[in-house]
């Protein structure tokens, strides 16, 4: 994988940024919580522009790339279900509205089940994609900074079967795209956090002077850039397991690290409703929990390595 990226993905990357910056941002996903609203505006946006068709028509790098920028943007909308899994486990199926990804035999809450029109659905080796229609969801409160909802456990066991080895591709690409959306996520946290401590001040001066900040600073910024190339690389390479596991497993790490210490800089206030760090924190909370966090993710790993004869 080159690490610079073509004129075409750099006029893709620009391209979604311009959106993201008109109609997503911290603001907007802090009035959309206040009423567990979905953006379907901005999902809008993205499906007139023909972003939802990336994965297909340019590969799924460019279809990365885009929701990266869509997490760092803080947008509230299923761009990684929808963009960069539904159509490389549906073989270049393209939908028509928000995805959720669940698992069988639960009704546990997951991001966007409320506003989904669909769900794929992970049971064992198969996937199944099952297409929701009202009263088969209910939102559910939450503070991880996404609309949850519960899907009804009997609806996740209809659908249609998506065939041989789709159990294992939706594995596959849920974690690339959980990756991805990390590492976006991430650098959303680092951006609010190196703002503040750039305008907090003690002692007479900027906190982020402070040479014991900067390390901690720059320790969380190589974790958040690594993040972001193993799940690209992933992306790229087609989601083979092991590189899709480790992206998802260095993410989930990833995650905490950054939670704990954007956290310890901003004090209280980034805890508060006020302060914009809580919208990418409280996500990266949910994120790291996906598909069984990190220990499932490098137990993937192991076995990938080491299969069980």
């Amino acid at each position: 994988m080159e690490f610079e990226l073509s004129e075409d993905q750099k006029a893709i990357l620009d391209s979604v940024e311009a959106l993201v910056a008109r109609h997503a941002g911290a603001e907007r996903a802090i009035a959309l919580a206040a009423k567990a609203e979905y953006d379907g505006d901005f999902e809008s946006a993205l499906v007139e522009a023909g972003f939802f068709e990336l994965g297909v028509e340019a590969g799924p790098l460019e279809a990365a790339l885009m929701v990266e920028a869509a997490a760092r943007g803080s947008a509230v909308a299923a761009v990684g279900a929808r963009a960069l899994v539904a159509p490389q486990v549906s073989e270049g199926q393209t939908l028509d509205g928000p995805v959720a990804l669940a698992r069988a035999g639960t009704d546990a809450p997951v991001r966007f089940g409320a506003h989904a029109r669909y769900a794929l659905v992970l049971d064992g080796d198969a996937a199944r994609l099952v297409s929701l229609t009202a009263g088969d969801t209910s939102p559910v409160r939450s503070n991880f900074g996404f609309p949850m909802g519960r899907i009804d456990s009997s609806v996740l066991g209809g659908g249609e079967d998506l065939g041989p080895g789709s159990g294992d591709r939706l594995r596959r690409w849920w974690r690339v795209a959980t990756a991805v959306e990390t590492a976006g996520t991430l650098r959303a946290a680092l951006d609010v956090t190196l703002r503040y401590v750039k305008e907090r001040r003690q002692f007479g001066r900027a906190i982020g002077s402070f040479q014991g900040v900067q390390h901690r600073l720059a320790y969380a910024a190589v974790q958040a850039e690594g993040a972001r190339w193993l799940a690209l690389e992933a992306a790229d390479l087609g989601a083979p397991e092991e590189l899709s596991a480790v992206a998802a497993a260095y993410a989930a790490a990833a995650a905490k690290t950054v939670f704990d210490e954007t956290h310890q800089f901003s004090g209280a206030m980034g805890f508060t409703r006020e302060h914009d760090l809580h919208v990418s924190s409280m996500r990266l909370q949910a994120l790291r929990l996906e598909l069984g966090g990190v220990e499932a993710h490098r137990r993937a790993v192991a076995l990938s390595r080491w299969p069980v004869s």
